[in-house]
């Protein structure tokens, strides 16, 4: 048997069973080599087509951003009008058809007496107002729309959009001599508490055919701030605890307000607070005691899960409730914090809390329990003094004394349970004074029997 020279060399291993030994093949060093040295040959290729693609990506990104803005005001309808008579007049052409010939004619041209209506540019000035920025349900509000042309010509006739809440509100504008205005109101709907949004301010030009839009954002967006419906309380069953020095507690300590007893005297006690005229009468120095003051913090906790409120009108009924409360506590001074499932309430001021009630929307199913909800809340808070607990008429009074026990038996606790229509009362369930309320009018008397 003869072997090629140029053959590469064979090597045999023994299999482990014994079975006939299976050629390898060994590349010849030469040939190894010659890959190795392509190696860096395919590196550059593969470098060289990452960039090509990177560079083709970031061209067609920047093409797109340069041509984005005038295909935007292109509508629907007008691309299906363009592709249309571009399709039936090359068709027409190629097919010598002078019936489809026209129709393409006809539909470009359309697309071209169209685009003649975006020419100009719009000098304008416009102001958005609300008056008055902050409402109660049901209160009237009014909106003003002031347009001003502040170029050197006279302005073309166009279409003015202002968004206002859900709604859209559309006026139109007729054409304007240079440094004149022109005014426009709307109504803003107060019919639910809410914060509804007026703006941005959109001037639109068009074609009527609809086939072009040219949109141009003037103003910004302002918020309206519709405040839940709310009563006056007498400040004495607002503020539950109002007093000048704080709320006693049955804590003893060495120096406060107010006195608990006399003890004997101890190395290291203030002298201070000797009480000379008992110790000159028993013979043994003997100090003062007092009972522990602190300052009032009313904590409110108003649930907005909806397993545990009846109706919408409910709800909304607890919101009030939530709101009258602590917009007199804030009048009245005392610190307090108001929680929700979702956020706490900004407290520095009635207007400030109001605004944040406003804010408040009804959710399902945040947190397994009601105690937890109260947990997680308030674990963040400063510990309270009084707690006052509003929810639905759904939520049990398991529910409302699980919540109490959070709290230490220094601290009182009030629930509320809104029921509206219900018939107002108190029930005593375990020690928890337990509220019902039917309307809003009820609170400031069944308030006042409660505290």
């Amino acid at each position: 048997m003869t072997t090629s020279l140029d053959a590469p060399p064979i090597a045999t291993e023994p299999d482990v069973d014994g079975a006939q030994p299976t050629p390898q093949f060994v590349l010849p060093p030469a040939k190894k080599k010659r890959l190795s040295g392509l190696a860096p040959v395919v590196a550059s290729l593969r470098s060289g087509a990452r960039a090509v693609g990177n560079g083709t990506a970031r061209l067609a990104r920047n093409g797109w951003s340069f041509v984005a803005p005038y295909l935007g005001v292109i509508s629907g309808l007008g691309a299906l009008v363009l592709i249309s008579g571009i399709i039936a007049f090359v068709a027409g052409l190629l097919l010598g058809w002078p019936e489809l010939t026209f129709i393409g004619i006809a539909l470009l041209v359309a697309v071209l007496v169209a685009l003649l209506f975006l020419i100009g540019r719009a000098t304008y000035s416009i102001d958005i107002e609300l008056n008055p920025r902050r409402v109660v349900v049901g209160d009237r509000a009014i909106g003003r729309v002031l347009v001003t042309n502040v170029g050197k010509r006279t302005s073309t006739a166009t279409t003015l959009e202002v968004p206002v809440g859900e709604g859209l509100a559309e006026f139109a504008i007729g054409s304007l001599q240079p440094g004149a205005d022109t005014e426009e109101l709307f109504a803003v709907p107060t019919n639910r508490r809410a914060v509804i949004l007026a703006g941005p301010a959109v001037s639109v030009r068009g074609d009527q055919l609809g086939l072009f839009r040219r949109a141009v954002k003037w103003t910004d967006q302002i918020e309206l701030f519709v405040h839940p419906v709310t009563t006056r309380l007498h400040p004495t069953a607002a503020g539950l605890v109002r007093d000048l020095e704080g709320q006693i507690t049955k804590k003893i300590t060495n120096n406060d307000i107010s006195f608990h007893a006399l003890r004997a005297y101890v190395t290291g006690d203030d002298v201070r607070y000797v009480h000379w005229r008992t110790s000159a009468r028993t013979g043994q120095l003997m100090v003062r005691q007092f009972e522990e003051s602190r300052r009032s913090q009313l904590t409110i906790i108003s649930s907005s899960d909806m397993k545990y409120f009846a109706s919408d009108a409910e709800f909304e009924l607890a919101v009030s409730v939530t709101a009258s409360i602590a917009s007199q506590v804030i009048r009245d001074g005392t610190q307090i914090s108001v929680v929700t499932e979702n956020r706490i309430l900004k407290t520095h001021s009635v207007t400030s809390l109001l605004d944040d009630t406003c804010r408040i929307e009804p959710i399902t199913g945040s947190t397994a329990t009601a105690r937890d909800f109260a947990r997680e809340s308030t674990k963040r808070l400063p510990p309270p003094s009084v707690v006052v607990i509003v929810a639905g008429s759904l939520m049990d009074a398991s529910d409302y004394r699980a919540i109490q026990r959070l709290f230490g038996g220094e601290t009182n606790v009030l629930a509320l349970r809104i029921e509206n229509g219900a018939r107002a009362r108190i029930q005593d369930v375990a020690g928890l004074s337990i509220v019902t309320i039917g309307g809003l009018s009820d609170l400031p008397r069944v308030m006042a029997r409660a505290v």
